[in-house]
């Protein structure tokens, strides 16, 4: 080391050295930022035969890559949901109220073209999508529903004149 930084290194410590207690808390409070994790774009490798796709996708505004999921949804019958698993807790009741459910349309009923436009209105189906569930009940229109919207299919598809489980 020169003597220059010696020097300068010194000067830090005796300055150190006359501050009090809490002029070093303070100034530790400044210097301890807290941490920003920075997410940065990672590259991911695409294989050719995937790469016009990506771009494509890449290309699309949100609402055009939402109506996206919810055709590969219906069509495939998954979800894009982050599924949770919870476990019960120490203490607490093992048996609990049921917050989502299946909906299942068990039978159609008379009123074959009501129940078509329920479960068309209700899942924002095609017609030709609603005709196809309908015609193959018993049929899952849904899973994991909440219990009050659960209920309203049930309601609006009975009117209709189906009849519908809730699982």
């Amino acid at each position: 080391m020169s003597d220059e930084t010696k020097q300068t290194d010194e000067v830090k410590v005796e300055d150190k050295a006359t501050e009090t207690p809490e002029e070093t808390k303070v100034e530790d409070k400044k210097t301890e930022a807290p941490e920003v994790k920075k997410e940065e774009a990672v590259e991911v490798e695409v294989p050719a035969k995937f790469k016009a796709l990506v771009e494509q996708i890449e290309n699309l505004s949100v609402l055009e890559l939402n109506e996206l999921v919810k055709v590969f949804e219906q069509k495939f019958g998954v979800s894009a949901q982050a599924t949770a698993v919870a476990g019960v807790a120490e203490g607490g009741s093992a048996v609990e109220e049921k917050d989502s459910f299946i909906v299942e349309l068990t039978s159609v009923g008379d009123q074959k073209i009501q129940v078509i436009k329920a479960v068309k209105e209700i899942l924002g189906l095609g017609l030709k999508e609603a005709k196809d569930l309908v015609d193959g009940a018993p049929n899952v229109l849904k899973e994991d529903v909440k219990k009050e919207e659960a209920e309203s299919w049930k309601a609006k598809i009975e009117e209709a004149g189906g009849k519908v489980e809730l699982k």
